[in-house]
């Protein structure tokens, strides 16, 4: 993440920041927050040996955990304070597969309610070059439940 990100919107990076350190599967798998505005999250994971398929590629669960953390904490810039969010559901279309460099998922609330918030995320590669090309998009349905942490 760079100083910038978390400098524009300190009060909402920390709330985000305090969630993700506990989602264990997204430190496990090396994630990590690139920015955070009202509305908007961004989520990098870079390949390695723990996102992959049997063929060396970017596996698509890994694609969609990814889709469903950056969207779901979009979310969560959205809701009232001393809420979370949890998945309803998400439907997700894989457009390519890739191999090395890094994916980045951007998650974008369309819909906040007081009880369901409607996210999207889109998910990029970016290789070695700095070359972005699309992998896969998400539409999410998310519920705002107490937090209880």
């Amino acid at each position: 993440m760079t100083a910038a990100a978390a400098t524009a919107h300190p009060e909402l990076h920390a709330r985000i920041e305090a969630s993700f350190v506990r989602q264990g599967m997204m430190q496990h798998l090396g994630a990590r927050i690139v920015s955070v505005a009202p509305g908007e999250v961004e989520i990098a994971l870079p390949y390695s040996e723990r996102v992959t398929q049997q063929q060396g590629g970017y596996h698509g669960g890994a694609m969609g955990a990814l889709a469903d953390i950056a969207a779901g904490y979009a979310g969560l810039t959205c809701a009232a304070e001393g809420q979370e969010v949890t998945t309803v559901e998400y439907k997700i279309n894989f457009l390519a597969a890739f191999s090395g460099g890094e994916l980045r998922a951007r998650g974008h609330v369309v819909r906040a309610g007081k009880r369901l918030i409607i996210t999207t995320a889109e998910v990029v590669h970016l290789d070695n070059d700095g070359g972005e090309s699309p992998c896969a998009l998400m539409q999410q349905t998310l519920a705002t439940v107490n937090k209880t942490y």
